[in-house]
């Protein structure tokens, strides 16, 4: 059976192929802005592999409904079923190897979160028989994989993040390929997308996702500009699913789907300014009586006597403080592991997945049973660690880490570095700390940095005639000195 599909061409005219084979082994990772033809990219994929593989669709605008018309998707209205009711979908799903398309629109975000975690869970959990291979393609995946909390509950964000690793680390054993598309690479999580071998980048505008696209790519941070220049429907290719090195390709035209309207100007309406108030205001007040929702009913409280049997169990089963001791124990070996890894040399050139995977196998090999933290409570350990903030009186270090709340994650290590520095009294910048924290060996990536923290106002840097920098830190003023 042919295992390859035609996504494109190059500007030559050469086609672009996906092995979808290889596809199935290695995963991938769309990005583009709003407007890109990211959506369009991904509808082209799914309908020429129609007929090759199980496509599962995760969409949370309804983006890809039509797919049912021409290619006998099976559409899952989530608002329409019960927790239980889509766990049992997703096992049958699985064991009849329906292709769906998960349609979450018609749910509130935080909704949409937990149904989509929940069904992803249920196809990861199905049983070893039923381990056929299929697709499964995330659109919006910085919803389902945020880098940092946002405004859901934390126990929403945790489950979804859970949903998603399980679907692009350990997804390849049951069968499941990740297909994972955003709008900000910056907004996805890190350990989600460094598990995909295969891109396709799109145009983006900001810096910071033009530097990961360009990392991804293995471009240099000087060719990231051409990412910014891409038209609408091109992408860079890149992958062993797709070629061995970055190609531009324009996505080949799809057969489902709306037709997508102009953009540009129309004439406006011609009624007369009386006409246009009455067709506003004629019956107005009947139309918002009968539009008007009925109010929502407040769900019954528990009753006291079940509310009092939860706190004595809860008593009965609290930790003593022998207990509380052991936890103690093993935050401070954590502690320490984290502290080795960020002084070790090499660690900060590491990949956050890599410096993460260490973390664990470390644990693992010296025993320690407990809570782990997760891949951005380890980043901002790790960083805090490599810049020796635990050396400093517990005012200064907290004083640090409260302006540091304003810094962005990838951007955390370095800044720390100059922070301490620059409480210690040294305005000059020391590059190669500078560079060791921040995994690079470039100096006009450094200067990057230092212009981009500036514009962030989370640093100030004056440049004298001679050329030499030096680099404030705004608010440590207010650290107190003993």
């Amino acid at each position: 059976m042919k295992s390859e599909i035609t996504i494109g061409h190059e500007a030559g005219g050469q086609p672009v192929t996906f092995d979808m084979e290889e596809l199935l082994a290695t995963r991938l990772l769309v990005q583009g802005n709003s407007g890109s033809g990211k959506s369009h990219l991904l509808r082209r994929l799914l309908e020429e592999s129609a007929a090759m593989v199980q496509q599962v669709v995760i969409d949370p605008e309804g983006d890809f409904i039509s797919l049912a018309e021409k290619f006998g998707h099976i559409v899952i209205d989530g608002a329409a079923y019960s927790p239980a009711e889509i766990d049992a979908l997703a096992r049958r799903i699985r064991e009849h190897r329906a292709s769906v398309v998960l349609a979450l629109e018609g749910l509130e975000v935080e909704q949409q979160i937990r149904c989509a975690a929940q069904f992803m869970t249920a196809l990861f959990d199905a049983p070893r028989e039923h381990w056929y291979p299929a697709l499964v393609v995330v659109d919006e995946a910085q919803m389902f994989a945020p880098s940092v909390a946002g405004e859901i509950a934390e126990d929403t964000r945790r489950m979804t993040l859970g949903a998603m690793t399980n679907l692009m680390c350990r997804g390849r054993k049951r069968g499941l390929a990740g297909i994972v598309a955003t709008q900000r690479l910056a907004k996805l999580a890190k350990n989600v997308a460094a598990e995909a071998s295969n891109f396709l980048m799109g145009r983006t505008f900001l810096d910071i996702d033009m530097v990961r696209a360009a990392d991804l790519l293995g471009m240099e941070r000087r060719q990231a500009e051409r990412i910014r220049e891409l038209e609408r429907g091109y992408f860079l290719a890149l992958g062993p699913a797709i070629s061995r090195r970055p190609v531009a390709v324009k996505i080949g035209p799809v057969q489902s789907g709306k037709k997508e309207t102009s953009s540009g100007l129309m004439p406006l309406p011609t009624e007369a300014p009386e006409d246009m108030e009455a067709l506003l205001t004629k019956g107005l007040a009947a139309e918002a009586a009968q539009a008007a929702p009925p109010p929502p009913t407040a769900p019954l409280a528990p009753p006291i006597e079940a509310i009092e049997r939860s706190i004595v169990q809860q008593e009965d089963h609290a930790s003593p403080t022998a207990d509380v001791a052991g936890q103690t124990d093993v935050e401070a070996q954590i502690g320490q592991i984290i502290d080795s890894l960020a002084r070790s040399d090499g660690a900060a050139f590491q990949s956050a997945s890599a410096q993460y995977q260490s973390f664990v196998a470390r644990c693992r090999s010296e025993r320690i049973i407990g809570p782990m933290p997760d891949m951005q409570a380890f980043r901002r350990q790790f960083a805090i660690a490599g810049a020796g903030l635990d050396e400093l009186a517990e005012p200064i270090r907290a004083r640090i880490l409260h302006l540091a709340e304003s810094v962005e994650e990838d951007l955390l290590a370095p800044w720390l570095v100059i922070a301490r520095a620059a409480h210690a009294g040294e305005t000059q910048v020391d590059e190669d700390a500078l560079a060791r924290a921040y995994g690079t060996s470039s100096p006009g990536r450094i200067r990057r940095l230092l212009d981009h923290l500036e514009k962030q106002g989370t640093i100030v840097v004056r440049e004298d005639f001679g050329g030499e920098r030096t680099v404030l830190v705004p608010g440590l003023d207010a650290i107190p000195v003993d």
